[in-house]
């Protein structure tokens, strides 16, 4: 499978190889089981996990259970091995630069688009897909491809958890 085509099943679905927002970390465990770095925060009250490029947030309990997760995708142009290490455990096939107009366009293919607010966030642009609670962040700023991605490139992906009124 292509970035490009995980990314679209992400954007529409707010998962990742079945996990998503209040998945334990167990359920993470079986469905990644790929080497990675915990790092616990705050005396205990926070965890990141982190894949290299990816990586995901949990909130405490009776169990660590997932609060959000993010695809640094920026980080692939200046260390292409993190998408090398990625693809031998997924089978997931990263390039160094992921262009949004690639994504949109494998994404007006799908049945289930999600419809996107778009806001300007200072240099980038932030698409937010509420009913998948995604967001998309691309380089706005006229930056050429290098060892970091360009504009029009996406920055990074996030999956954060929506906030219900009570």
């Amino acid at each position: 499978m292509t970035g490009v085509e995980f990314l679209t099943s992400f954007i529409t679905t707010g998962r990742l190889h079945g996990i998503g927002i209040g998945s334990t970390l167990a359920e993470v465990d079986r469905a990644l089981p790929h080497r990675c770095v915990d790092v616990v925060g705050g005396g205990g009250v926070s965890l990141r996990r982190d894949y290299g490029f990816v990586e995901f947030y949990f909130n405490p309990g009776e169990e660590w259970v997932m609060s959000g997760g993010s695809i640094e995708l920026h980080r692939l142009a200046n260390a292409p091995e993190l998408a090398a290490r990625w693809a031998a455990g997924t089978g997931v096939e990263f390039d160094p630069y992921t262009a949004w107009v690639e994504v949109r366009e494998a994404l007006s293919k799908t049945p289930q688009v999600p419809e996107f607010t778009v806001s300007d966030q200072g240099g980038f642009l932030e698409y937010r897909a509420e009913k998948s609670c995604v967001s998309v962040i691309v380089v706005d700023e006229e930056e050429e491809r290098d060892y970091q991605v360009g504009h029009g490139d996406v920055w990074s992906v996030s999956l954060w958890a929506s906030v219900r009124a009570s």
